[in-house]
């Protein structure tokens, strides 16, 4: 098939790709009324954190690289914020709200990991 993307050898990408796909599981059981709200802003988000990586990896310098994998971070970050009105709202437990904020604060430990190691060497 040919040559892989960068981005796809990433442990941090396809951890990133599973919580996408759960974050967007969640969304499903928020009330109809939230589709053009938190539902649509939640799911714009937590693509946004993969769709990021991606980019980034496709990049030439470190600079531009680490830029994107910053901009991952910050979605990932708004969407956790997201996850937590939801669990405030009443549309997802606590218990779920735990174990997707346990993963995202892995993946975010994760893309920290990959910006420094970028950041410290030569590209």
């Amino acid at each position: 098939m040919g040559k892989e993307f960068a981005y796809r050898k990433l442990d941090v990408y396809h951890k990133a790709l599973v919580w996408v796909i759960d974050v967007y599981k969640i969304v499903t059981e928020f009330p109809l009324f939230e589709d053009y709200a938190l539902s649509s802003q939640l799911r714009r988000a937590a693509i946004s954190v993969t769709s990021n990586i991606a980019e980034g990896m496709s990049r030439s310098s470190n600079k531009d690289v680490v830029r994107f994998l910053e901009i991952s971070y910050g979605s990932l970050m708004e969407a956790n914020s997201q996850l937590e009105i939801a669990q405030l709202l009443g549309y997802i437990d606590k218990n779920e709200l735990d174990d997707i904020c346990g993963r995202t604060m892995e993946i975010a430990r994760m893309l920290s990991g990959l910006k420094n190691s970028i950041s410290n060497s030569g590209k």
